[in-house]
C-alpha cells in the first residue's frame, strides 16, 4: 500500500496501554504500508500519559504527540489530531486496546471505490451488561436519526479518507460528536465487523452521567441532519498544545498557538 496512512488516538489515563499498542501498532503498520504516523493526542491527561508518550516519541521517528493544555473532551481530541494528520487516509482509534490494531488493514482494504469511512463494527463482550445495553439504544436511535446513514454498530475506531477529514474540520460545533458528524457529511459509509476485548486494565473518564451527557449532545447533532449536510466554511481549530515532534511543525498555523519542547 502506497497511500500515507495516519493513525490518530486520543489520549486520557492509558499509560499502562500506551507501549503495547505502540508495539502492536508498528507491527501491524510496517505490514500495511510504505508511509505511515502515529500521532498521539494527550488530552491533558493528569494520570501521567506523557511521560510515556514523550518516550515513545523519542524512540520512534514515526510518532507524533500533541499535548492538549486543558481537558476538551474525546471528540475535540479527535478532530484535534485529524487537523494535524498528513495522511492519505487516517484511522481513530482508542488506547485502551479495546480496538485492536490488527483490524486496520481490513478496515483500509474496505476503504473501495466511493466509500468514504469504513466503520470497525463493534462485536464481543467488551462491557458491562448494562454498559452494553444502553449503547446498543443510543447506537439505534443514532441509525435512525442519521435516516440509516451510520451503522448501528459503529463506534470511534474508524478509517477514513481525506476527504472526509475536510469535511469533518469544516465543522463549527463546540461539542462535537464525530460519529454523528462523519453521518452528516453525507460520504458513503460501511461497517465491517470487528471483534473488541474487555481490557480489565482500562480506566474509563466516563461516568454513567457523563455517557448520558454526550448522548445527548450526539443526538441533538443528528436532528438536522435530514435538513442539510454540515455548517461548512469555518475550520475547527486545533485547541492549544504542546507539540513534541518537529515534523509536524510547518502543518501549524500561528493562531493554534503550539508550543514547542526540546
Amino acid at each position: 500500500m502506497h497511500e500515507f496512512v495516519s493513525v490518530v488516538i486520543p489520549v486520557y489515563t492509558n499509560a499502562p496501554t500506551l507501549c503495547e499498542l505502540h508495539r502492536r501498532l508498528t507491527a501491524v503498520l510496517e505490514q500495511t504500508t510504505d508511509r505511515y504516523e502515529i500521532l498521539f493526542v494527550d488530552d491533558a491527561c493528569p494520570a501521567n500519559s506523557i511521560t510515556v508518550l514523550r518516550e515513545l516519541n523519542t524512540r520512534d521517528a514515526h510518532v507524533g504527540v500533541l499535548r492538549l493544555a486543558h481537558n476538551v473532551g474525546q471528540n475535540r481530541a479527535v478532530l484535534t489530531g485529524l487537523a494535524h494528520a498528513r495522511g492519505d487516509v487516517a484511522v481513530v482509534m482508542d488506547a485502551d486496546l479495546q480496538d485492536p490494531p490488527e483490524a486496520i488493514p481490513a478496515l483500509l482494504a474496505a476503504l473501495t471505490g466511493d466509500v468514504a469511512a469504513v466503520f470497525a463494527g463493534r462485536r464481543g463482550v467488551y462491557e458491562g451488561r448494562q454498559q452494553l445495553v444502553t449503547s446498543w439504544l443510543f447506537k439505534h436511535l443514532l441509525y435512525l436519526l442519521s435516516g440509516r446513514r451510520i451503522p448501528p454498530d459503529a463506534g470511534l475506531f474508524v478509517a477514513i479518507r481525506r476527504q472526509m477529514i475536510t469535511r469533518l474540520l469544516a465543522f463549527d460545533i463546540p461539542q462535537p460528536y464525530v460519529v454523528g458528524l462523519i453521518g452528516r457529511t453525507r460520504l458513503s459509509l460501511r461497517s465491517i465487523p470487528v471483534l473488541r476485548h474487555a481490557n480489565h486494565e482500562r480506566t474509563s473518564g466516563y461516568t454513567t452521567w457523563k455517557r448520558l451527557a454526550l448522548a445527548w449532545r450526539a443526538l441533538r447533532q443528528m436532528l438536522p441532519a435530514w435538513t442539510f449536510a454540515g455548517k461548512s466554511g469555518t475550520v475547527h481549530r486545533p485547541v492549544i498544545c504542546e507539540q513534541l515532534d518537529v515534523r509536524f511543525g510547518s502543518r501549524i498555523a500561528e493562531e493554534d498557538a503550539a508550543i514547542w519542547v526540546a
